[in-house]
């Protein structure tokens, strides 16, 4: 396991564009997969995004496509997330999570970070 922290969540208005930033603490930061998810209030957890170890391979979410990008930087042990165009309906908890499997399942993960608020009013 890995400790997570993320930042950059934030209060913008629709069609603005936030930059979500999950820093790792592992020496080993480049051999784990990391993705995004987010939960909405009295919603369940929705994966956002993943890349894979070195970068090379990505997964958004269909409801994200277009919009959001994720991309890291293994130097810097950082994962981003941009988000653009962004729309009340991504309001929500992102947390970023890490693990062996390069997966769009929560489960698959066994890091999380304690999660930063973006909200998007319209």
């Amino acid at each position: 396991q890995v400790d997570l922290v993320e930042s950059g969540g934030g209060l913008v208005q629709a069609g603005g564009s936030l930059r979500l930033s999950c820093v790792a603490s592992a020496r080993t930061f480049s051999s784990i997969t990391v993705g995004w998810f987010r939960q909405a209030p009295g919603k369940e957890r929705e994966f956002v995004a993943t890349v894979s170890r070195i970068g090379a391979t990505s997964t958004i979410s269909d409801s994200v496509k277009g919009r959001f990008t994720i991309s890291r930087d293994n130097v810097k042990n950082t994962v981003y997330l941009q988000m653009n165009s962004l729309k009340p309906e991504d309001t929500a908890v992102y947390y970023c999570a890490g693990g062996r499997f390069y997966s769009t399942r929560g489960s698959d993960y066994d890091s999380w970070g304690q999660g930063t608020q973006v909200t998007v009013s319209s």
